[in-house]
Formats: C-alpha cells, sequence, structure tokens
C-alpha cells in the first residue's frame, strides 16, 4: 500500500533563513514559499534527487504547527509523507487496522495539490505520517 517517501517536513523558526541555508550552503534547489491557510502553514521545498524537505512555518496565531515550534523553539521534524496510489482506499486499509485518521477524517488538498490526511503520530511509533495521492 505505501509508496514512496514524497517529502520530510521540519517545523522552522525563521522560514528564510532555513530556506537560505539549503539554498547557499547546501546548493539545493528552493522553491518560493507559499501560503497555504486552510493547513494554517507556509510551506517551502527543498527538491532533491530521490525527495523532498518541506520547511513549515506558522501561519497565523491557530497555526496546528504553533506547539511545536513553542516545544521546539530551534525547529525539528514534524512528519513524514508517503504517496499512496488511493487515498481512499488507504484510509479504508489504515482505518480497519485501527490507525486513527486527524481532523475530520476527509482528505484535504495539500502542498502539491493533491488529497493528503495525517495519521495520528501514537499509531505510528511517535510519528506524524501523512499519506498523498500520487
Amino acid at each position: 500500500m505505501i509508496g514512496k517517501l514524497n517529502h520530510v517536513a521540519i517545523v522552522v523558526p525563521d522560514l528564510a533563513a532555513a530556506a537560505a541555508t539549503y539554498a547557499e550552503t547546501l546548493g539545493a534547489r528552493v522553491s518560493e514559499p507559499k501560503d497555504m491557510p486552510e493547513h494554517g502553514v507556509t510551506t517551502v521545498f527543498v527538491e532533491l534527487p530521490n525527495t523532498k524537505i518541506e520547511l513549515l512555518y506558522p501561519l497565523g496565531d491557530a497555526s496546528p504547527i504553533r506547539k511545536h515550534l513553542e516545544r521546539n523553539p530551534d525547529g525539528g521534524v514534524h512528519h513524514l509523507c508517503y504517496e499512496v496510489e488511493d487515498i481512499s482506499a488507504a484510509k479504508q486499509h489504515l482505518t480497519e487496522r485501527g490507525a486513527r485518521v486527524l481532523g475530520n477524517g476527509e482528505p484535504k488538498i495539500g502542498a502539491h495539490g493533491k488529497p493528503v490526511l495525517f495519521l495520528h503520530p501514537k499509531d505510528f511509533l511517535g510519528t506524524l505520517i501523512e499519506i498523498e495521492q500520487a
């Protein structure tokens, strides 16, 4: 069911500085920032040959990642995103096996314009998992 690793998301305290570190220090190709109000984040993608790094910064006071940044003021890994062929079938497979889908349980459109769901970290060894329709 699970496909390739789409990206690793990192919450950062300064989006411009983090993007500059990847672009200038590591020589990576970095996207322009994109506000995602429905998710409460501003995101930048770092393109790598085999995957992506998503840099996340809180968008607004109600951002769901604000608490993560308060607990980890230097930032840190937030979630892993895996691709799935069929998000509805993946959701059914996962919930039948006891995995909890966060939010209202329905896919939202993610930063790549594709449906995504988040899975409770307590069901995956303490790691927040995002699944994205391939």
